[in-house]
């Protein structure tokens, strides 16, 4: 839409609409589905497709389009969902400060994390909704990247569960200025992970028979340039990482198929291993070890059913 002269119409104030016109945007955002959007937010879809007639109406423009796969968002759509998100938070908050429960009240969270965390956690959460009988979803997204915080800025995501030491110094500098806020869920140490049988499995693992094998290195980015190769590039040796995956459950499988090395953290290096049976040894080189962090936004800390949000994966998160 434009004004006077050609110039952009300004931002349309999200605060000033009802909530349910919000929360249609933001379920149809989230399902690509009307059917489903109408069943996520307990309405009927003549209910549903009404507040987003009224939706299109108040903007001056349709925000979805039909299509094979259901409904698509246009771009205007998803340039606008953050502002939306953020205005229906904060609507919420300010007319509806109640008590989250679980029990009676539906909800839908996103948590971002990589494979092997997923392995070890999500069976436990499921089983934390059981117990609490909960109407919650939880839509696990894949973590890609070392730093989550775009993904929580953009409200794409409700929580991060991961190693992230490229941004854990900055919030930790930046102390109540940071936007997020941060609880440690877990440690592990790192191990030299092979296959049964391998020439490595048995005897002393010295530093200059791990630099002499072939290595696999999970990355999520694929650069194969880790802690590890710093550290042994700061006593003037190096290593060979002749693969690259980004996951540990793909890992495992080539480690127990190859003659290959990896460096893995104990628990997903146990859980993402056991079935194929590798062999962990002490890695004869000192590495920190890894940190589970879980990462939010600092403004959700009192919401509610954020606040169940963290308390379930904080009862649940037992990675052993």
């Amino acid at each position: 839409m434009m004004t006077g002269r050609g110039a952009p119409a300004p931002m349309k104030n999200f605060r000033s609409l009802d909530l349910n016109l919000l929360r249609v945007f933001d379920a149809l955002m989230s399902e690509g589905s009307l059917t489903r959007a109408a069943e996520v937010l307990a309405m009927t879809q003549p209910a549903a497709s009404h507040a987003l007639k009224r939706l299109h109406d108040w903007l001056g423009e349709a925000m979805f389009v039909r299509g094979a796969g259901g409904m698509r968002p246009t771009p205007r759509a998803s340039a606008l969902w953050p502002q939306v998100r953020t205005a229906l938070q904060e609507l919420e908050q300010a007319l509806a400060p109640r008590a989250f429960d679980p029990a009676r009240d539906p909800a839908q969270f996103r948590l971002a994390m990589a494979d092997a965390t997923a392995a070890l956690l999500a069976p436990a959460l499921v089983a934390g909704l059981a117990d609490a009988h909960a109407l919650a979803d939880l839509r696990l997204i894949p973590m890609i990247s070392r730093d989550p915080r775009s993904l929580l800025l953009d409200a794409q995501i409700d929580l991060a569960i991961g190693s992230f030491p490229g941004i854990m110094s900055v919030v930790l500098a930046d102390h109540e200025r940071s936007p997020l806020h941060h609880l440690r869920l877990h440690q592990a140490p790192y191990v030299c992970a092979m296959r049964p049988g391998h020439a490595l499995a048995e005897g002393e693992l010295t530093l200059d028979r791990f630099c002499a094998a072939d290595h696999l290195m999970v990355s999520l980015s694929g650069v194969p340039q880790g802690v590890v190769d710093d550290l042994l590039a700061s006593m003037g040796l190096r290593r060979r990482v002749v693969l690259t995956v980004n996951q540990y459950h793909t890992a495992a499988r080539v480690l127990a198929a190859s003659d290959l090395l990896a460096v893995l953290p104990a628990s997903p290096a146990t859980a993402s291993g056991a079935e194929v049976g590798l062999v962990q040894r002490p890695l004869p080189l000192v590495v920190a070890p890894l940190t589970i962090e879980m990462i939010w936004l600092a403004r959700r800390e009192a919401e509610p059913a954020h606040r169940w949000l963290r308390q379930l994966v904080l009862d649940r998160a037992g990675f052993g």
